[in-house]
């Protein structure tokens, strides 16, 4: 049954590819947002989605309200239109953790790589069968047909408990969010919280000491570069058109694969993708065919060339993001000179992750 939905916020990067989704299974979409432009609107706007601004007028009886978590009753008049008026609205977060109760759910959680690898996964899924998904870029495609979805669970706040997926990635644990996390205990408290909530299969890096520690009712696979690992990447090999390499899993080799991808990290998310959709059924053939044409997620190692100079924008903020994409730029471009600029992400980050 279709209905109608009013997004408070609807150029955020979630919220936009939810609107999406929503749309493209048969749903009436509309949102409200400020007037300055976020990347993020080129996709609603090609898509005809109403983007108006923010107004109490947009609050009716007949939307499904989605509010973004950025916004509350004291910063926005919709807001607090509806709480006078006793309108009752979801949270992103609330309202995605009911949606995904109709599909088999796999979620992406992580301090780092969360966008890429839910691209990633989502990519070799929609190729392969019918795969609705919701990636952290602001892409989103939704099919009411659809028997599978692909989500990125996002930490902050604690907003994935509500997710109960049937699987989940989760690629590492690291400090950040200081203005929300205390410490690193506190960040891993509350993915072993996430974690439990998993049903059938939970893949973590296996080589990040933290994860080793994490507990879930679901059977639990590690990833990476160790024997030790339930899913190793082996026979590596970095090139200028990405990285090729195989997985072995309980001493066998599963499959041959390549990613037109650079750097660790990026080994890493394909392996940990690779993982995932063995336990869960897929043909391996099919997926190494369809991971050689992953083209990337928006606002990651984006690539745009003036003359002879390659200018690569990427949403890295964290020290640990920053290493990892220096280190994909030397992988394709071991020739060049590398220049850095570092744009901070937040003053609370900056400050607390500047040693």
């Amino acid at each position: 049954m279709s209905k109608t939905y009013h997004f408070i916020g609807i150029k955020g990067s979630g919220m936009s590819a939810l609107a999406l989704m929503l749309h493209q299974m048969g749903h009436k979409v509309q949102g409200s947002d400020v007037e300055k432009y976020y990347f993020t609107q080129r996709g609603l706007e090609q898509a005809g989605i109403p983007i108006l601004p923010f107004d109490e007028k947009n609050i009716t009886e007949d939307v499904e309200l989605i509010a973004g978590n950025a916004f509350r009753e004291d910063n926005n008049v919709e807001i607090a239109y509806a709480i006078k008026n006793g309108y009752k609205f979801k949270r992103y977060h609330e309202f995605l953790g009911h949606f995904m109760n109709q599909f088999t759910s796999f979620g992406v959680a992580g301090a780092h790589g969360k966008t890429s690898t839910t691209g990633l996964l989502s990519h070799a899924m929609k190729n392969i069968t019918d795969t609705s998904y919701l990636i952290g870029d602001g892409t989103g495609r939704g099919s009411a047909n659809a028997q599978y979805f692909v989500f990125e669970a996002d930490e902050y706040e604690r907003h994935f408990m509500p997710y109960h997926p049937a699987y989940s990635i989760i690629t590492n644990i690291d400090f950040d969010h200081p203005d929300y996390f205390t410490s690193i205990d506190d960040v891993f408290s509350a993915f072993d919280d996430y974690a439990k909530q998993v049903q059938k299969g939970l893949f973590v890096y296996g080589e990040d000491s933290n994860l080793r520690k994490i507990t879930s009712n679901a059977p639990i696979y590690y990833y990476g570069f160790e024997e030790n690992d339930d899913f190793m990447a082996t026979e590596i090999v970095r090139t200028t058109t990405g990285s090729n390499f195989n997985v072995k899993h309980d001493g066998q080799i599963i499959g041959e694969f390549h990613v037109p991808a650079y750097g660790r990290h990026n080994i890493l998310n394909a392996t940990a993708v690779i993982a995932n959709l063995y336990v869960a059924g897929f043909d391996m053939a099919l997926v190494a065919e369809h991971l050689k044409t992953f083209s990337g997620v928006k606002r990651r190692f984006t690539e745009k060339i003036i003359s002879d100079t390659v200018i690569i924008d990427d949403f890295a903020h964290h020290p640990t993001e920053i290493i990892a994409t220096l280190d994909a730029a030397r992988q394709k471009y071991p020739s060049k000179e590398i220049v850095a600029i570092f744009q901070p992400h937040t003053f609370t980050r900056t400050i607390a992750l500047l040693d």
